[in-house]
């Protein structure tokens, strides 16, 4: 017997008074254990009258609940994923004293064949979110052909604040290199680095998990309402949101006996990158304002492709302290380029009129001659309009 196209519907269409029909289960009747359900009984119009139909499933599952066979089965699959991807064990360090995080990159231990051979030539990569900038990537040598490498390496990133710890995330991937082709993901670990006290290492061995999804993988509708939401935020916060082009270490002390400010350009870190190498070629130039004379600049040597340049090098500007008071120095770091304009990357104000840390730092100067105090700025896409209006070179 054949079910009728109507018996699939929600009633009986059949003229005469509107009666429900059976459940479909009635025509798909479950087998119990036993001789009963052994499969005896009518056929498919008819169904047994000893079975009942299908148990409708319970609130809980219609509402996306899970029941606990559901959860331990999540469980055991994200559990075996992440075991077969491997561990890795490393040390994280943060130097309140020197502004430097240290990784220690120790070993990885299981990690999930990529090669034919069934083994991989591993190599770590560690990267501070959020940042794009290719100078916040660095990464550790490639171990040939294993499944258990030990590196036993350092990476170290300098100019890291105590806000930096309140709100950063240290990416650690592990990746094969592959020569004739590209490297390919094994797995990753975040650690937020609050996580972290001052001087005190921190031990970690944990279980690399798969990648998250990242913008690139996004639709373009979806990566669109993304860029819409992040301008729509800094808009509410207002004007004075300015993104960060990296960070300088500055020395500033006023000489007693020689009577003027020394300003020491150290090292710069994290620099945007400008050129298409995915470098720059960097250099420092300072201003104290006002500058009536036009006769307070001075520049650095250029570094060549470098997102991390060491400078190490020391301006002089003759003037009292009390004059001094009334000064601001402007620090702008400029990417070189042969030919054309030189490409602004970022700058600092520091003075009476600075904010934060920029000021602390020219009021501790003022008020302790002849003593070196070096502090980490943070450059800002702020092009200051008295540099703007000078040329680049």
């Amino acid at each position: 017997m054949t079910i009728n196209i109507q018996e699939h519907m929600a009633i009986n269409v059949c003229p005469g008074p509107i009666r429900p029909i059976r459940q479909i289960s009635d025509y798909f009747p479950r087998r119990g254990p036993g001789p009963e359900g052994g499969g005896g009984g009518g056929g498919l119009g008819e169904a047994p009258a000893r079975l009942a139909p299908l148990a409708l499933a319970p609130p809980a599952a219609l509402l996306g609940a899970t029941t606990p066979e559901d959860g331990a089965e999540v469980d055991s699959y994200d559990s075996d994923d992440a075991t077969t991807l491997g561990t890795l064990e490393f040390d994280l360090l943060y130097d309140q004293a020197s502004c430097t995080l240290h990784c220690s990159i120790l070993r990885a231990k299981g990690l999930k064949p990529m090669d034919f051979n069934g083994l991989a030539d591993p190599y770590v990569k560690v990267h501070l979110l959020p940042g794009a900038c290719k100078a916040n990537k660095l990464k550790t040598k490639t171990q040939r052909n294993t499944l258990n490498p030990v590196w036993n390496e350092d990476l170290t990133y300098s100019g890291i604040t105590d806000e930096d710890i309140s709100h950063k995330v240290l990416r650690i991937s592990v990746c094969d290199e592959d020569k004739l082709s590209h490297n390919e993901f094994i797995g990753e670990i975040r650690v937020p680095l609050r996580r972290l006290k001052p001087s005190q290492k921190k031990h970690f061995n944990i279980c690399l998990e798969r990648q998250l999804a990242s913008p690139s993988s996004m639709s373009a509708a979806l990566r669109g309402i993304s860029c819409y939401l992040k301008e729509l935020e800094q808009a509410e916060q207002g004007p004075g949101l300015l993104e960060e082009r990296g960070r300088i270490l500055l020395s500033l002390s006023y000489s007693s006996s020689r009577r003027g400010l020394l300003v020491g350009i150290l090292r710069c870190a994290h620099l945007a990158a400008m050129d298409v190498n995915g470098y720059s070629d960097p250099y420092v130039k300072t201003y104290l304002r006002p500058d009536v004379d036009k006769k307070s600049k001075h520049k650095t040597g250029v570094k060549k492709k470098t997102l991390n340049p060491e400078f190490n090098e020391e301006f002089f500007y003759e003037m009292e302290l009390s004059a001094l008071a009334t000064k601001t120095l402007e620090v702008t770091v400029w990417d070189y380029d042969i030919g054309k304009s030189n490409d602004f990357i970022g700058g600092v104000s520091l003075g009476p009129g600075a904010r934060g840390e920029a000021r602390k730092h020219w009021n501790d100067c003022l008020r302790q001659p002849d003593s070196a105090l070096e502090r980490w700025h943070t450059l800002t896409s702020e092009l200051p309009p008295a540099a703007g209006a000078l040329p680049s070179a």
